[in-house]
């Protein structure tokens, strides 16, 4: 049974949820911001403009069975967000994302935080490779670095 599927806009405040909560959980380590993760980074504010501007679902894609768990976005060849409920990580669900972005958008680039090693091992898993391309992240002093299939 297929359980990815395009988003709409009654996916709005899960994804906000998922969005939200994963990059708390990954990135505060590693930004060590409080402001951003816990002010500027607030649930109703992103499910908000996910309503108002439904454009912005476009290349989503989320995992739901019963309930969203899951979500994906494509760009072009590139994985641009691959994020998974922190309740349900480690039950395969990041690992159907990235094979359906493979098998159905051809994904052969992920950018990933350097710092971010379970990201890179996930994607190593999944047949991703370093390459020597690091870049600085935008607003950050933080380095990302290019991954190929």
């Amino acid at each position: 049974m297929q359980y990815i599927r395009k988003a709409d806009i009654q996916d709005s405040s899960r994804l906000a949820e998922i969005l939200i909560f994963s990059k708390r959980m990954n990135y505060r380590e590693i930004f060590h911001n409080d402001k951003i993760s816990f002010k500027e980074m607030q649930v109703y504010p992103l499910a908000h403009d996910y309503i108002v501007n439904p454009n912005k679902l476009e290349n989503v894609w989320v995992y739901d069975d019963e309930f969203v768990k899951g979500m994906l976005r494509v760009e072009d060849n590139e994985i641009a967000q691959l994020y998974v409920d922190p309740f349900f990580q480690n039950m395969g669900i990041g690992g159907k994302l990235i094979k359906f972005a493979i098998q159905k958008f051809k994904v052969k680039v992920v950018y990933v935080l350097e710092k971010n090693i379970r990201a890179i091992r996930f994607y190593k898993q999944h047949g991703f490779s370093l390459t020597n391309e690091r870049q600085l992240e935008e607003g950050t002093t933080e380095y990302i670095v290019k991954m190929e299939r």
